[in-house]
């Protein structure tokens, strides 16, 4: 596109170059020779006070070489014969006896054309009804005189406006194409995956509206694969709780081909969930900038979705309140990361608790290594499992008599298992 524009403003200017430039040099050409002859003209008029006076030979040659041409061997004065005195002729003569009788006739001016030059042939009236011709030879060197000069110059301002319609033709170019460019570059860029790439909103209008346009399509595209992402996320996650009943369930079928089939088969459908969800989680669009600087406040975050979150307590009347949210607390997590934690969070609150339930949102500051220095205990998780589980049983089966201890020994190894899971 840009070298189309150069081609068609060279084309252009050189027409309007070609329209003007050419008449004009002609011009100036014809110019230069209309002001060559009247030279001669003023050079040969000249003499016609000394002919009015006397047409003696001695008086014209001296008269002759007074002026310019007469000087340079240019000039000649034709006088013709009175009764018993011969024509006399004064000068270099180059006109034929044809045209000096065509001047007398006419009685004015006239130029001919000769070689290397023109011929002048001015007619001056003498007494006794007599005609004198005064020639002058004007040649091509003084009728061209400057014209090479003016062409020159002519041929200069046709070169600049070409040279100047050429350079604003590309910088038009340039600032059409550029903007096109950056859209081609940002779409081959969206469409490998690079999701933060935005065009900026310069140039013509409509590739202003162009940009507009595309950096709504890739918001639009951002959006809603962060959303396909969170909702991928989101079963996965709730999917968690039920697997988990599943799996404790699993545990304690005993020993066959069916209970193992039925083990494995829940350890392989756990696996896929982990996996769904650590996809979920890495698989994040590249909007984000990369470096120490990315991450978001964790307390302007809860104020936001604790506040988002007070409405449905209210109608369901429970008590919300926000602690330890008066600072700053910055977090190497993304925004979009945080608030769809905090919303699966307070969405599992509201979901498995009764209404009427006081909830706090607050960030933690203290680590867990300062919470054991100040003698809070971490049971181990084992030790947790058995205390929920009854001292290695499930709650439902407290009591139950085991008929042989290798029913026992199945149902600690299903305990175990249960265990690993909640861990994870």
């Amino acid at each position: 596109m840009r070298w189309a524009l150069v081609k068609v403003a060279l084309a252009v200017t050189a027409m309007v170059v070609v329209a003007f430039a050419v008449p004009l040099g002609l011009v100036v050409r014809e110019t230069a020779r209309d002001r060559a002859v009247s030279h001669a003209e003023r050079q040969a008029a000249a003499l016609g006070p000394a002919l009015t006076v006397t047409t003696e030979r001695a008086a014209l040659e001296r008269a002759v070489q007074f002026t310019t041409a007469g000087s340079e061997g240019r000039m000649a004065v034709h006088v013709p014969a009175d009764g018993d005195r011969p024509a006399l002729t004064v000068g270099t003569a180059r006109a034929s006896a044809r045209d000096l009788a065509s001047t007398r006739r006419l009685a004015r001016a006239v130029t001919t054309a000769t070689p290397g030059g023109q011929l002048l042939l001015q007619p001056t009236a003498l007494s006794g009804s007599r005609t004198a011709v005064v020639e002058v030879y004007v040649p091509e060197a003084e009728a061209g005189r400057g014209v090479a000069a003016a062409w020159l110059m002519l041929a200069g301002v046709a070169v600049a406006l070409v040279i100047g319609s050429v350079a604003v033709a590309d910088r038009l170019g340039v600032r059409l194409v550029g903007p096109a460019r950056r859209l081609a570059g940002a779409a081959h860029a969206l469409g490998q995956g690079s999701l933060g790439v935005r065009v900026p909103e310069e140039g013509p209008a409509e590739l202003r509206q162009a940009a507009v346009a595309f950096n709504s399509m890739a918001d639009q595209v951002v959006e809603l694969l962060a959303n396909e992402r969170e909702l991928a996320a989101d079963l996965s996650h709730r999917l968690r709780t039920p697997l988990t009943v599943l799996r404790l369930n699993a545990a304690s079928l005993g020993e066959g081909p069916a209970a193992e089939q039925t083990r494995a088969a829940v350890e392989q459908l756990e696996c896929e969930v982990d996996a769904i969800i650590r996809t979920a989680r890495e698989q994040k669009p590249r909007t984000q900038p990369d470096g120490s600087g990315a991450g978001c406040d964790a307390a302007e975050v809860i104020r936001e979705r604790m506040a988002f979150w007070s409405a449905l307590a209210e109608d369901e009347g429970r008590t919300a309140r926000v602690a330890g949210v008066d600072r700053p607390v910055r977090i190497p997590v993304a925004r979009g990361d945080l608030v769809a934690a905090l919303d699966a969070l307070l969405g599992n609150v509201f979901r498995h608790t009764p209404e009427g339930t006081r909830r706090c949102g607050r960030p933690v500051r203290r680590p867990a290594r300062s919470a054991r220095r100040r003698g809070a205990s971490r049971p181990s998780t084992r030790r947790a499992g058995r205390r929920r589980t009854g001292g290695g049983t499930r709650p439902a089966a407290r009591g139950r008599r085991w008929p042989r201890s290798s029913s026992r020994r199945r149902h600690r190894r299903g305990s175990r298992s249960a265990s690993r899971t909640c861990r994870r």
